[in-house]
C-alpha cells in the first residue's frame, strides 16, 4: 500500500501539546495529521502544512511531516487509554548532546491520543515517558541512537485532573509499551523498505 498521508479525525476537540511544525505547542485540536514530503525537501513548511489543511478541508489540525513512505511505515499500537501513531525513518541517527552526522533526511513521529483527563503537566510527563521508550527501542533494535535530528511528537488526550504519566503509573506503563510496540514495527517495516532498493 501506498499512500503520501494519514489523517486523524477526532471525534470531539482535544488538548494538544507538540513540537509539531504545524500548530505545534499548546493548542486544542480537532485532530492530526502526517503529511509525505520529498526526501530533499526545503519548502516552506508553514505555507505548505496550511495548504494541506486547506485541501482536505481541515480546520484546526496538528500537523507532522515525513520523509518515510507512510502508507508502508505508519504502525498504531493500543495499550489501555493510549494509542500510539509512529512514522518512523531513521536515515540520520543522532544522539543527544554529540555533534550530530552530516544532514539527511529521516524522522520519527510519535502521536500519542489518549482517552483520559490529563493536565498540561501529565502530557508533558507523557512526552518524556513517550522519548524513552523510543530510545530504549532504537538501542535494543543496535541502532546507535537516541533519535533523529528532527523528530516530531504530540501528546492529544482530555482535559482533566490526572497528574502523572511517568514509569511509575499505569499510563505512563501504556504509554511505554504502546510506542515500543509501535516503533519497532515502523522500524523494522522501514529497514525493509530501504532493502529493496
Amino acid at each position: 500500500m501506498r499512500f503520501d498521508h494519514f489523517i486523524k479525525r477526532f471525534d470531539e476537540p482535544l488538548l494538544a501539546l507538540s513540537n509539531a511544525p504545524h500548530r505545534g505547542g499548546l493548542t486544542k485540536a480537532n485532530g492530526f495529521f502526517f503529511m509525505m514530503v520529498h526526501k530533499d525537501y526545503a519548502g516552506d513548511y508553514k505555507a505548505d502544512c496550511r495548504a494541506f489543511e486547506l485541501e482536505h478541508g481541515l480546520k484546526n489540525f496538528v500537523g507532522f511531516m515525513t520523509a518515510a513512505d507512510i502508507g508502508k511505515v505508519l504502525a498504531v499500537s493500543r495499550r489501555g487509554s493510549v494509542t500510539a501513531y509512529v512514522t518512523a525513518g531513521i536515515t540520520n541517527p543522532a544522539i543527544a548532546g554529540e555533534e550530530p552526522p552530516p544532514w539527511k533526511p529521516g524522522t520519527i513521529n510519535i502521536a500519542l491520543v489518549i482517552e483520559e483527563g490529563l493536565t498540561v503537566g501529565a502530557m508533558a510527563n507523557a512526552i518524556m515517558t513517550a522519548t524513552e521508550a523510543k530510545t530504549y527501542t532504537l538501542l535494543s533494535l543496535g541502532y546507535n541512537a537516541t533519535g533523529t535530528t528532527s523528530d516530531g511528537i504530540g501528546i492529544f488526550a482530555f482535559e482533566g485532573e490526572i497528574e502523572w504519566a511517568g514509569t511509575a503509573t499505569e499510563l505512563g506503563i501504556n504509554i511505554g509499551k504502546a510506542v515500543r510496540k509501535a516503533l519497532e514495527e515502523s522500524l523494522r517495516t522501514w529497514e525493509k523498505t530501504r532493502s529493496v532498493k
